[in-house]
């Protein structure tokens, strides 16, 4: 059964007429898993764009319902020693999906052939170790960039204020078959960073590439596994904006990526060597000396007719790619939570945000941009935003309807005056405004009775004003101004029809305004 994030990435992917092959490379997921949340999400007959407003719950349901889901005891765990002997007998013919037939006649409710794959392949490793073989690539102009952090940390950077010199971390990537470089250096490899790296290197080249591929870095990949890849909330808002696909290369491979290990290495030499030589005291200083020297690398031919990286770059890489966005993307500081406290706010710089009370013990991410703070769920699908608040008061950024109703009410009643109480009153009627201010007026402090004029107002919703004024006037008269009062009153009235003495009462053509005041 497949998360939420992968359903709709693989029919986001199919739609847009992307490969099954690069859909299994990029969810880590086999043929028949594609197939069928492609075949279940044609029968469901809504599009993409109905599936994502639904919950993850129920786009996890429509895509396997329940009675469709196998307990783990259903499938029979094949026999992997007659599978390894079979394989490996002199003269035999025999491959693993051949095989996986002959499993699937015996036990049709057995293991798919990814899982067959997958537990095959952990037997092997187990009882026989692992094969130390590599891959040739043929690369495609302008289909990757790869990205990376050089290993090594010069100390180059020296604080003014302290003296203390400090280590300095480079970002490096590589595109196509002209491998051309990008560097900058940074004061450490955090994820805001990895980003800004990333954005900065695809405006280097003024162009996008089909696919990015990172080093199998913490900052960039939360989860990384020969079955399951989850790219973060950072890359997935990458790929949405650029419209690439994150593919990163095996864990503890490195030959799945070699140009850039390749070239991480030759920087090591050619380009730190050089910046050791020199103590800076700004990361600007810094890349503006790795912005010469890499220009000098990327210009550089190694014989008098061959190509530089620059020139190969747009003779065959940057034709075949596509071109930038007219916008740039926003960088943003991603923040984790494990859940949402039970008062519904999350801290950002000193500030509490508030998100919908019915994400209470849920996880949620915090975006924060220069002016704005974005919440989103466990699936990156955004909750709400709010504007970033740099005032020192108020801490609590709250929007009402993220509110319990019991908690909007206590929040009217005390964020209003005994002003506020008199002019609603007014709109209804004079009877009505004295009785509120009878009411304001028999406490020993005026806080004291907003509770009652809240309450009584918020009951004359919806009912005609000559019925409030004469009960209101009911209750003058009667000297009985209390809210328990009114509330019988207007209650039995509304049980059986009052004869109302017009003429006892006001002309409300001439009222200010038809509407209640809120």
């Amino acid at each position: 059964m497949q998360d939420y994030t992968t359903i709709i990435g693989v029919i986001d992917m199919r739609q847009r007429g992307i490969s099954h092959n690069d859909c299994r490379s990029r969810y880590g997921i086999g043929n028949s898993t594609i197939s069928l949340i492609m075949n279940r999400f044609k029968e469901s007959g809504k599009d993409l764009e109905a599936l994502k407003q639904m919950s993850a719950e129920e786009v996890e349901t429509l895509i396997y319902p329940p009675e469709n889901i196998r307990r783990k005891d259903d499938s029979v765990m094949p026999d992997y020693q007659a599978v390894y002997d079979r394989l490996f007998q002199p003269g035999s013919k025999a491959n693993l999906f051949y095989l996986w037939l002959k499993y699937k006649k015996e036990c049709p409710s057995g293991y798919q052939y990814t899982q067959y794959c997958h537990y095959f392949k952990a037997f092997v490793e187990k009882n026989y170790g692992s094969d130390a073989v590599s891959m040739v690539v043929e690369r495609i102009p302008g289909e990757k960039v790869y990205i990376d952090w050089v290993g090594d940390r010069p100390e180059l950077l020296m604080d003014r204020q302290t003296g203390e010199i400090k280590k300095v971390h480079f970002f490096v990537t590589t595109v196509g078959v002209s491998n051309l470089i990008y560097a900058e250096a940074f004061e450490d490899e955090k994820l805001p960073n990895f980003i800004a790296g990333t954005v900065h290197a695809l405006e280097y080249y003024g162009a996008v590439p089909k696919y990015l591929i990172p080093d199998n870095l913490k900052t960039a990949i939360t989860r990384h596994t020969k079955d399951e890849l989850v790219v973060n909330s950072a890359y997935q808002d990458l790929e949405n904006f650029y419209d690439v696909i994150i593919l990163p290369p095996p864990p503890r491979k490195p030959k799945g990526k070699p140009t850039v290990e390749k070239y991480v290495q030759f920087l090591e030499t050619h380009l730190l060597e050089d910046l050791k030589e020199k103590i800076y005291y700004s990361i600007e200083d810094i890349n503006r000396d790795v912005r010469k020297k890499i220009a000098v690398i990327n210009s550089d031919k190694k014989t008098k007719d061959s190509l530089s990286k620059m020139e190969s770059f747009l003779r065959y890489d940057k034709p075949q790619m596509k071109p930038l966005a007219g916008e740039s993307f926003t960088l943003c500081d991603y923040k984790y939570f494990a859940r949402v406290p039970n008062n519904y706010h999350l801290l950002y710089d000193d500030h509490y945000y508030s998100v919908l009370y019915t994400y209470y013990n849920q996880p949620a991410i915090i975006k924060a941009t220069i002016a704005e703070i974005r919440i989103c769920d466990r699936n990156n699908k955004l909750i709400c935003s709010h504007r970033r608040s740099y005032k020192d008061f108020p801490k609590y950024i709250t929007k009402p309807e993220h509110m319990k109703p019991e908690h909007q009410y206590y929040k009217e009643v005390n964020s209003k005056d005994g002003e506020y109480y008199r002019c609603w009153a007014s709109f209804i009627g004079p009877y009505t405004k004295n009785f509120i201010e009878r009411i304001l007026m028999s406490s020993e402090h005026e806080e004291q009775a907003y509770n009652s004029c809240n309450g009584i107002l918020h009951m004359c919703k919806d009912q005609s004003k000559l019925l409030i004024e004469e009960i209101a006037k009911t209750c003058i008269d009667s000297n009985v101004c209390r809210y328990s009062y009114f509330k019988r009153l207007l209650k039995e009235q509304l049980e059986r029809p009052l004869s109302v003495d017009k003429a006892s009462l006001p002309d409300h053509e001439n009222l200010r305004g038809k509407e209640e005041y809120r």
